[in-house]
This record gives structure tokens, sequence and C-alpha cells, in this order.
């Protein structure tokens, strides 16, 4: 069951995602939030599997504060941010933010499901129309930034990278190379820190500039 946690200032909003997901086979609404304090109250007593952000919360906190706030205190809650805005200022600061996806709220319902299931299994999730144009954009900032870091990668290092930009689990991971789960969180960790990232990502984008994944992933 898929645990997830409605924070939006619309009451009109929560009520209308609270009756679409409950009726989703392996989803529960299990809370639901106003603004960003209260979200961030109710994910360190619920512990969703996953956040349903409101980026735009005129009352209390807003969206991408909140965000930055649960990750810090609840790293591996997956939070995916719903907003208007097929902008991409918004889409790389949510990520930055430490945000697993986005979805826009005139999204199809199968495709909120989706990006739910995705980053509840520890994917990145981006609206289709914005993927390509936020990679491009996140790799001409990142050009310099990063680029002498990679030599201090290892081989496994590179090869664990890999697979997490695939979108593989961590078991999946440990599969294929035939490791314990243990080690590749090790190794993850370690590439993380050596590379100054936080988020999957940001792991991607960089494995796009590296050549060691393509666009079609």
């Amino acid at each position: 069951m898929i645990k997830i946690l409605l924070v939006d200032d619309h009451a009109v909003v929560r009520m209308g995602l609270k009756v679409l997901l409950n009726a989703v086979e392996n989803m529960e609404v299990v809370g639901e939030a106003s603004e960003g304090n209260e979200g961030i109250k109710l994910a360190n007593e619920l512990k969703p599997d996953v956040v349903l952000m409101d980026l735009s919360m005129p009352h209390g906190k807003d969206g991408l504060t909140a965000t930055t706030e649960l990750k810090k205190q609840l790293p591996n809650i997956s939070i995916l941010i719903l907003t208007m805005h097929d902008d991409e200022e918004y889409l790389f600061r949510a990520i930055q933010a430490g945000a697993s996806g986005c979805v826009l709220k005139s999204a199809p319902h199968h495709e909120l499901i989706e990006a739910i299931k995705s980053v509840c299994n520890g994917n990145a999730y981006l609206h289709p129309a914005a993927t390509k144009r936020l990679m491009e954009q996140y790799l001409e900032s990142v050009r310099q930034e990063g680029s002498d870091h990679y030599q201090l990668l290892s081989d496994r290092e590179v090869e664990v990278l890999t697979l997490i930009a695939k979108g593989y689990s961590n078991k999946e991971i440990a599969e294929q190379l035939i490791i314990s789960v243990k080690t590749v969180e090790t190794h993850k960790s370690n590439l993380m820190e050596k590379l100054q990232m936080r988020t999957r990502p940001e792991l991607v984008a960089f494995a796009l500039k590296k050549g060691l994944i393509g666009y079609g992933i």
C-alpha cells in the first residue's frame, strides 16, 4: 500500500485527489494539510511514502520551502510537486529543493498515478514535455561544476551511477552487480558526496552530461 499525504491549500482539490487516489488499488491518502508547516508536521507523524505537495500556497509555508525542510528531516521521503506552472525555473527549483518530480495540475489522472508509483519506487518523474527542456538547462548549469569530480569516482561507483540514472532500484542494482543492497547504498552515498549532489534527478543529469546514458534512458 502506497501511503500518500496531500498538501494543498484548496480543500476542493484535496477532496478530488483523495477520491481519485483512494479508488486506486494499493493507494491510500493517509492525511491532508492546507500549508507547508502543517504538511511537515503530518509527514513526521504519519511517515507517508509519497507527499503530493502544491507548489503555490499563499498562506503559511510554500511548497518549495516545505520540500527543502521536509527532505532535511525525512531524507528518504518522496515528494511529488503539483504545479500549474509549465516553466523551467519552477521545475529546476523544485529539483534543487529535493523533490522527486513534478506533475502539472492539468495532467490526466493516469499520469499522476504513474508519477506517484514511479517516485514511490525511488525513481525521478517529470512530466514528459519538461524532461528534455529541464535536462538541457541543468546540463548547461553544471557544465563546469562537477566536471573534475567525475575523476574521483571508482569504476564500481560509475557502474552504480549509471544504473541509478537508468532508474534501477537499490535492490535491482545489487542483483545486477552481484553485491549486497547495503554495499549499493554505500557506493551511492560515496558518489553523491564526491559529486556534491543530493538528489536522483541531479545524478541523471550528470550521467547524461557524461554520456553514461542517453535521453531515451
